[in-house]
């Protein structure tokens, strides 16, 4: 059996990664620690099959736990990884990875010098829309790209479904941005990139202390733009894709995708066969034996770009 460890129930999906991991054959929860000691003991009790809760020093300190999984507040990312790193642990955590450039780099040397088991939350890259799309525009068949475009937004303000923490501007370093919109900016870069500028509008349709309706513009090399959206005030808003290039183009709404090309005739066509759904990164972490294992697609050199893209994104807003 191997055994692993939630480190905070602060993040959304916490409880979901949890639950993963122990419907993973051979994997399970089997220590969770949360600052607020009735939090842990609450969410052992729920988990069941001996899940205790225990402090971080006792999780670091036991050989049983082969990994953890960070889920606490962003701002105290840094500290917690870099003593998982230490410890020995194979670490995944929920995007994302700092709030810093500097603290972001510390990890990275950590990772690397203690040969860390890391993967990090980029869960549209298992997808098959997603798949499509980054695997079409990749492969030439769109000519040069020059043009893209990702949506993610939900109703959790305008909604009041969001946890009010989410809206901590010290606790998360942000707010639509630097959470949901966390995966445009890791999409776009895996497509094209890292950008070599960003500009940003962030606007506060519900009043809170953090932007809750946000774009930012991406600059790419060879005169690439492209465009990451999110809001925490859009509902029912599809899940959106577009890409342009020299040869053609393609749309994608939720799991439906429309391309046009000369592999199509230079007619709009549906894609009728996606890829296979791949194990989520969580899953895929969670099963791997070493480093090499983990895709580089949310590898640390990923979630390190995905810090500096961020950081850039609310130097300029």
């Amino acid at each position: 059996m191997r055994n692993y460890a939630m480190l905070g129930k602060w993040h959304v999906h916490a409880r979901q990664y949890a639950n993963e991991i122990n419907q993973l054959p051979e994997c399970r929860i089997a220590k969770v620690w949360d600052p607020d000691a009735d939090v842990a003991k609450a969410w052992a009790e729920e988990l069941g099959g001996g899940c205790a809760p225990a402090s971080v020093e006792d999780i670091l300190a036991d050989p049983e736990i082969e990994g953890v999984v960070v889920c606490n507040a962003t701002n105290e990312h840094t500290d917690l990884i870099l003593r998982c790193c230490k410890a020995g642990k194979a670490l995944f955590t929920e995007k994302v990875l700092a709030l810093k450039n500097e603290d972001a780099e510390a990890i990275r040397a950590a990772v690397i010098e203690n040969h860390t088991r890391f993967g990090i939350s980029f869960p549209h890259l298992s997808e098959p829309a997603t798949r499509f799309v980054l695997e079409t525009a990749k492969s030439g068949k769109l000519g040069e790209i020059n043009y893209a475009r990702f949506r993610k937004a939900h109703d959790g303000a305008t909604g009041n479904w969001l946890p009010a923490h989410f809206y901590d501007p010290v606790a998360c370093g942000g707010g639509a941005m630097i959470d949901l919109g966390a995966h445009p900016m890791y999409l776009l870069c895996e497509l094209l990139g890292e950008p070599q500028d960003v500009k940003s509008t962030f606007t506060h349709v519900t009043g809170k202390a953090v932007e809750d309706n946000a774009v930012s513009l991406l600059t790419f090399a060879k005169g690439a733009i492209g465009v990451s959206e999110t809001g925490f005030v859009s509902k029912r808003y599809p899940l959106t894709f577009e890409v342009g290039g020299t040869e053609g183009g393609l749309l994608m709404r939720d799991e439906e995708v429309v391309y046009c090309c000369p592999e199509t005739g230079n007619e709009w066509k549906k894609a009728e066969k996606l890829p296979e759904r791949l194990p989520s990164p969580l899953a895929q972490w969670a099963t791997a034996h070493s480093p090499e294992e983990i895709p580089a697609g949310f590898g640390i050199d990923a979630a390190v770009r995905l810090t500096r893209v961020m950081v850039a994104a609310y130097a300029n807003a």
